[in-house]
This record gives structure tokens, C-alpha cells and sequence, in this order.
């Protein structure tokens, strides 16, 4: 009976019935995009890739630094995904477009 058990445990997990518990852990993900707008009041930034649009959240850090960003201007950013909520911006670099920040490493702006 416990042998039955046991197999029976086995294909519910391979089946999926049964789940491990999920984890949580944010990923990086790089998106090269033009800045489509920038909202400097409710700290966001909003870019376009792959045929969508969404916003970008900005960090404390580099709150002062957003309205340097060139509208329409291309740049490579690297946000931390984070479940049910806008990417967090992590890094930017920008590729195409004046600005007096071309690199922002996540602390300072270059």
C-alpha cells in the first residue's frame, strides 16, 4: 500500500498536481528601445520593444537624471523584472540622441 502511495505521489508530481513552491527572484532583462516619454513626476520612463509598450519605474538614484534622456533617442537599459509590477530601471546607456548623460551605471551618471 505505501509502494502505491509513493507511485502515486510520483506521477502527481510529473504531472503536475503537486508543485514545488515557486520562487520569487526578480530577473535582469536588457531592452534596446527609443524613449518613447519620459515622466519625470511619477518617475517612469515609458519605451517600446517588440511590438509593446509599458513603463519603466526609476529608482531614487536616478530620479535626477531621467529628463536628461533623449525623447525618441535609442537607448540599451537593463531593468530588474519584478511580478505584478513595471520593470525597475537598473542601467541605461544611450546609443542614439544628444544628452548630457549618456551612461548610467545605477549610481551615477556619466
Amino acid at each position: 500500500m505505501r509502494l502505491l502511495l509513493v507511485i502515486i505521489a510520483f506521477f502527481a508530481c510529473l504531472t503536475g498536481f503537486i508543485a514545488a513552491p515557486a520562487t520569487t527572484s526578480a530577473a535582469e532583462k536588457s531592452y534596446y528601445s527609443p524613449i518613447i516619454n519620459v515622466d519625470a513626476e511619477n518617475s517612469r520612463i515609458l519605451i517600446s520593444t517588440l511590438g509593446a509598450v509599458f513603463w519603466v519605474d526609476v529608482p531614487e538614484e536616478a530620479r535626477p537624471h531621467i529628463e536628461k534622456l533623449p525623447q525618441s533617442g535609442l537607448v540599451d537599459i537593463v531593468v530588474e523584472t519584478r511580478e505584478g509590477q513595471p520593470p525597475l530601471l537598473k542601467t541605461w546607456k544611450v546609443k542614439s540622441g544628444e544628452s548630457t548623460c549618456l551612461h548610467f551605471d545605477g549610481k551615477t551618471c556619466k
